[in-house]
């Protein structure tokens, strides 16, 4: 199945339900087609479910809520991170269904999303978006909290070349960051640069996609592994 089809079979089903984005595990599809690492996750639809499968991928694990209806899964409890035993794993399961479920009592929920918690490296974010007058523009910058609270991000109209990519990695004032700082390795730039140029690839060949943001995508000494993204459709 090439890329494309990939999208158009998750857009299909994300149209059929009603939905203006992807589930996550349709994302993480999508972006595993394009070339861009996602962490390693199972899909649990019950407790024991859960349990086996974070045992399978090895602990620490996280948890995310898995419904058509949650957008923000972390405004509604819909997320556990650092678990590390089965028994936790089976309990946060259910925690997980009951506090979505008091935030959005008709929420449909298929299950949680049990995945490989990524340990070290730095979040960035990489995103994408459409100008009226631009078309599809990408986006990076440190990601998590602070994509928000220092605003200081680079911007480049698709496509974009890895030479591209990568001044746009230096041009952030927090640069030095990824250079390694205080005894932490590099970043590497390079799985960065390619994460970058997939992403403005995406945004050219799906011009379904109205916005995306891979946030973290946690850049490790050696790759560069997308954590958590969302994709929403025109």
């Amino acid at each position: 199945m090439s890329a494309r089809d990939q999208f158009l079979k998750a857009f299909g089903e994300a149209q059929r339900e009603g939905r203006k984005h992807f589930l996550e595990e349709e994302s993480d599809s999508l972006l595993l087609a394009y070339g861009i690492p996602v962490a390693a996750s199972v899909l649990a639809k019950n407790a024991d479910e859960a349990g086996m499968a974070a045992s399978k991928l090895g602990f620490p694990v996280v948890e995310k809520i898995v419904s058509p209806d949650i957008l923000h899964k972390s405004d509604v409890g819909g997320v556990k991170i650092n678990i590390t035993s089965e028994e936790e794993a089976r309990a946060a399961f259910d925690q997980i269904s009951s506090q979505v479920l008091r935030a959005v009592s008709k929420a449909r929920i298929q299950g949680v999303l049990v995945q490989k918690m990524i340990k070290g490296g730095t979040e960035t974010i990489v995103g994408g978006s459409r100008d009226p007058q631009f078309g599809p523009v990408v986006v990076f910058g440190l990601g998590g909290i602070f994509v928000e609270i220092l605003k200081d991000v680079s911007f480049r109209v698709a496509p974009i070349d890895r030479e591209e990519a990568l001044d746009m990695i230096k041009e952030i004032r927090s640069a030095p960051i990824l250079n390694g700082f205080r005894g932490t390795p590099a970043a590497d730039k390079e799985a960065l640069a390619s994460v970058i140029v997939s992403v403005g690839r995406l945004m050219i060949e799906n011009p379904e996609i109205s916005s995306l943001d891979l946030n973290p995508v946690m850049a490790l000494p050696s790759g560069a592994v997308t954590v958590d993204s969302r994709i929403l459709i025109g």
